[in-house]
């Protein structure tokens, strides 16, 4: 898939079904289904696998009488493109904003390793010049 060939967006229920997959690596619908927070039908899962797939999202192998979907975008790009569309549509594309929301639902008060850890991020982020 070409990088930048732009991915369709994702329902929350969509969403959820890549979810599992990425916690899995690989998954059987039925994998899915029993693992979904909100329970569906199998047939709902599976059309939805179905739609999923052509969106660029999953692929798939036929193993005996089931399909193994695997995921077709490493999670962690997955991750950085979710993080940039929540900056877009939340933060005004401020990474300081995002940060201060993150550090304000914490809800627990932050290690020093914790600290010494975003120090370094911040550090390392300085001298590559961002």
């Amino acid at each position: 898939m070409s990088k930048k060939k732009q991915l369709q967006r994702l329902s929350k229920r969509e969403r959820q079904i890549m979810d599992v997959i990425y916690m899995l690596g690989e998954a059987t619908a039925a994998d899915v289904f029993e693992r979904l927070p909100e329970k569906v039908s199998d047939a709902s899962v599976r059309k939805l696998i179905r739609i999923v797939e052509p969106k660029g999202y999953l692929t798939h192998r036929r193993v005996g009488h089931s399909y193994i979907y695997t995921p077709t975008i490493p999670k962690e790009i997955a991750s950085r493109q979710a993080i940039k569309h929540l900056l877009k549509t939340f933060f005004q594309d401020s990474t300081p904003k995002a940060v201060s929301a993150l550090l304000d639902i914490s809800g627990s008060e932050l290690s020093e390793e914790d600290i010494s850890e975003l120090t370094e991020l911040i550090r390392k982020a300085e001298e590559k010049g961002r």
